[in-house]
């Protein structure tokens, strides 16, 4: 009976082959813990995502090589403000900017989930890349001051080809999440 009600409860239907195991264990308290494992055989279609990694991922920094890269950025009296920084081949610029506290927000801590990582690509730059993902496009689709080149800063991974290259930042960011917050990098 137990096992009938809990396939019921997962969704599965009599004569599914199913692995089903199930374990208990009596705590001090006397309340019993029932922990379920349940393998559901492979010829389903699920889809799945890409490996996203917390922060953006992991650079030997030993191993990899150093090349500099300028940000651009409108000046609050039209002035343009032109930074140069150096990056590691293999980081992303949300990570590079990060590093140097440039004014690049990344709420979503590099995941893909927000637009506050928009950065504007050089044109040639652009058509280099691989396209952009659909995570990333809705995720664009909310950003400030969209262009044809714009990229999220998090999705962008620094390759040698682009030292010496220049990466502009919108005027300004749209956080749904908290108006000035900015996570600091770990």
């Amino acid at each position: 009976f137990f096992y009938s009600m809990m396939m019921n409860r997962l969704g599965l239907r009599r004569g599914l082959v199913v692995f089903f195991r199930n374990s208990m264990t009596r705590s001090v308290s006397g309340v019993y813990d029932i922990r379920f494992r349940v393998s559901v055989p492979s010829f389903r279609n699920y889809k799945t995502s890409s490996v996203v990694h917390h922060g953006g991922p992991h650079i030997d920094k030993s191993s990899s090589k150093l090349i500099n890269i300028h940000w651009i950025k409108d000046g609050t009296n039209g002035e343009i403000q032109k930074i140069t920084t150096s990056a590691y081949v293999g980081e992303t610029l949300l990570q590079v900017a990060h590093h140097h506290e440039i004014e690049l927000e990344g709420a979503c801590e590099g995941v893909c989930a927000c637009s506050t990582c928009h950065t504007i690509l050089p044109d040639d730059l652009f058509s280099s890349l691989d396209p952009p993902s659909e995570e990333e496009e809705d995720m664009l689709d909310m950003a400030f001051g969209l262009e044809e080149t714009s990229r999220l800063g998090c999705q962008v991974t620094l390759t040698e080809e682009m030292d010496g290259r220049e990466f502009r930042l919108p005027a300004a960011t749209r956080n749904f999440y908290v108006d000035g917050h900015v996570p600091k990098p770990h």
